[in-house]
């Protein structure tokens, strides 16, 4: 016997159906069953004596009824070649209902394809707006985080910080970085912090600003630069980090979509536990390049309103960038190009003519009185 190419349901069947092997003719079907211990034999149907539809789960079979209303048997043709040849031996008035069965279900696949094409749209759209809207999200939760949460924020990993190191408390390079930071603090306009500044005995050539207003100034920044207008050019960088949030923002798109619609819909006090967690990455906080362009044109105006010459921050960042990469940490988390030296000489051409007013400190004595620790 052939090999199966259908499966026979009925009363006298099992309920998983029997193999069977089926022949198409001119006149009808011939069904020879594979496993003739019912002593069946085959079967011989009659175009006549059969009713047909669309079947399985695509709709891509043929099911046979025979019988009575009682005793209906059932056959599912599911090889093409079969199915093929059923359909050009049949009357048309027994192909009439299969060709509208297939009508229909060809009608249901287009629809279904069309309906899965337009959800795939909406999700890759959807994916697609919040990859590219994640700034916007991102600085809608930031504005909902008070300001005293960012401080109390800033604060503890500023505390924890300061324990670490040796903090000077007077001497000349103390009282400079004073009166360079009550300057420039001065001229900000609607500033909501009160920012605090720590001068710290180490020769990194470095500062960085917490959120909240926490600034550290290591002394290696002092005796690197050639001028207090330099080390004005830095602050006045720092400050406008922690003006424009840039920490806080690093850190809430770090804590991830979900997190941040969580802080837009209100969720701050959930928030806050986490934000917690991450509290000390403040500490090797990277900012983005958008963010250190902005901090840099801000910089720079903070600077021509403080009256101090704006040149000295783009001096000393070139000069740094001009050095060995892997011995100046500064460049670990404020790369400095050649375009974005050329930004801020053309945004200093922008500024208004004024004549800068001299620091009231001798630069020779801070450098001195800096004595950064050798490593």
């Amino acid at each position: 016997m052939n090999s199966p190419n259908a499966l026979c349901f009925g009363e006298e069947f099992p309920a998983t159906g029997v193999p069977c092997h089926v022949e198409v003719s001119p006149s009808g079907l011939t069904v020879r069953f594979q496993d003739d211990a019912r002593g069946l034999g085959e079967l011989s149907l009659s175009f006549s004596t059969v009713s047909v539809s669309a079947g399985g789960l695509d709709h891509d079979q043929l099911v046979l009824r025979w019988g009575l209303t009682s005793q209906v048997q059932t056959l599912y043709l599911k090889d093409p070649a079969v199915i093929r040849a059923f359909r050009s031996a049949a009357p048309p008035v027994l192909t009439k209902h299969l060709d509208e069965t297939a009508a229909t279900v060809r009608r249901v696949r287009s629809r279904n394809r069309t309906v899965w094409a337009f959800m795939v749209a909406v999700i890759g759209g959807l994916v697609l707006a919040v990859w590219f809207s994640t700034d916007v999200l991102v600085g809608w939760a930031v504005d909902r985080i008070p300001v005293e949460w960012e401080k109390r924020l800033g604060q503890s990993a500023y505390q924890d910080f300061l324990v670490q190191q040796t903090v000077m408390k007077e001497g000349a390079s103390v009282a400079a970085v004073h009166e360079i930071s009550q300057r420039l603090l001065e001229h900000i306009l609607d500033n909501p912090y009160t920012f605090e500044i720590s001068v710290v005995k180490n020769d990194v050539v470095n500062a960085f600003a917490l959120p909240g207003g926490y600034v550290v100034v290591f002394t290696g920044l002092l005796e690197q630069a050639k001028s207090g207008e330099e080390v004005a050019g830095v602050l006045s960088h720092e400050f406008n980090h922690v003006l424009e949030r840039h920490g806080l923002e690093r850190i809430v798109k770090q804590l991830g979509v979900v997190a941040v619609i969580g802080i837009i819909l209100g969720d701050q006090q959930g928030l806050a536990g986490v934000m917690k967690q991450v509290g000390v990455e403040l500490l090797s906080l990277k900012f983005g390049r958008a963010q250190e362009t902005e901090a840099d044109v801000t910089g720079l105006q903070l600077l021509h309103r403080a009256r101090i010459d704006p040149d000295g921050m783009i001096t000393f960042f070139q000069r740094m960038s001009e050095q060995e990469q892997g011995r100046v940490e500064w460049l670990s988390t404020h790369p400095m190009s050649t375009a974005r030296a050329e930004r801020l000489k053309k945004e200093m051409a922008l500024l208004s003519k004024t004549v800068p007013e001299p620091f009231t400190f001798q630069w020779e004595t801070v450098q001195a009185s800096a004595g950064a620790v050798r490593r």
